[in-house]
């Protein structure tokens, strides 16, 4: 092999290696990339099931956040007359100038907002002798507790409170600690603990509220409430009865006017 020959030959060998270099680091590189693939799939399904594990565990945590606790008790010191009249409960002293009904329901939002936001300013009322009350309980949101039922258990034993002189405190009490709407609400025992911290002793009451003594009261009320066509009004374009309802002389009253209250008791 000649001087030439050689020179040539040493350059295709030299070519070459550069090339093949080339092949493996891409074929490295691709390799690497499906792995890169491949661990970031890995990771974002890890990413999802624990979204969803911990999505499932909040929400039952969410649903279970009344098991095992005490209703807080909310103290109402209001001296007037309170009376249970079937299914609905007048506070107010007789010869007021006012009588409004507040039809309603311990386990809907609104209800609660407007008893955190008009209720000082009614007990008020109440107490001058200017207004009188009548509570209509319903159970309008019966099948949004789980289980379902909380509406109709706290609206019985509501009236059961009222039976032994203790409704305004139970009432305040459900508000305040009001449980969320697609959550479990508070048992009949923790119901009946509640009357055992605002004073209700009574074994009636405990046999009232496992029993449902006045079920049947609190769905005729929400039945008579509902085809009342007085106490319909608009919600979402549409017409129909929802919680809260005021109304007086057994027409609705527009609440969203801010004076309301004082138009009404002059």
């Amino acid at each position: 092999m000649g001087g030439a020959e050689r020179s040539a030959r040493k350059r295709k060998q030299q070519g070459s290696a550069p090339a093949a270099g080339a092949k493996a680091v891409a074929a490295a590189r691709n390799s690497g990339g499906d792995r890169s693939k491949v661990i970031l799939a890995v990771v974002a399904v890890l990413v999802i099931a624990g979204a969803v594990i911990g999505g499932v565990i909040y929400t039952n945590n969410q649903k279970n956040v009344t098991k095992d606790k005490a209703i807080a008790v909310q103290t109402v010191q209001l001296d007037v007359p309170v009376k249970r009249d079937g299914g609905v409960v007048e506070v107010g002293k007789d010869g007021a100038k006012a009588t409004l009904d507040i039809y309603e329901d311990f386990l809907c939002p609104a209800c609660a907002s407007f008893e955190e936001g008009f209720g000082p300013k009614i007990e008020e009322k109440v107490k001058d002798g200017t207004l009188k009350v009548r509570f209509h309980m319903l159970n309008l949101l019966n099948n949004r507790s789980d289980p379902e039922g909380y509406s109709t258990d706290s609206a019985n034993a509501a009236l059961l409170a009222a039976d032994e002189g203790k409704f305004l405190s139970f009432h305040k009490s459900l508000f305040k600690d009001q449980p969320a709407e697609g959550a479990r609400g508070w048992t009949k025992d923790q119901l009946i603990e509640l009357g055992k911290a605002v004073g209700v002793t009574s074994q009636a009451f405990v046999d009232g509220v496992r029993s449902g003594k006045y079920d049947a009261l609190v769905t005729e009320e929400y039945q008579k409430a509902r085809a009342d066509e007085a106490l319909q009004q608009e919600f979402n374009g549409q017409k129909g009865f929802g919680t809260p309802t005021m109304a007086s002389g057994g027409k609705a009253i527009d609440t969203e006017d801010p004076n309301w209250l004082t138009k009404l008791t002059g």
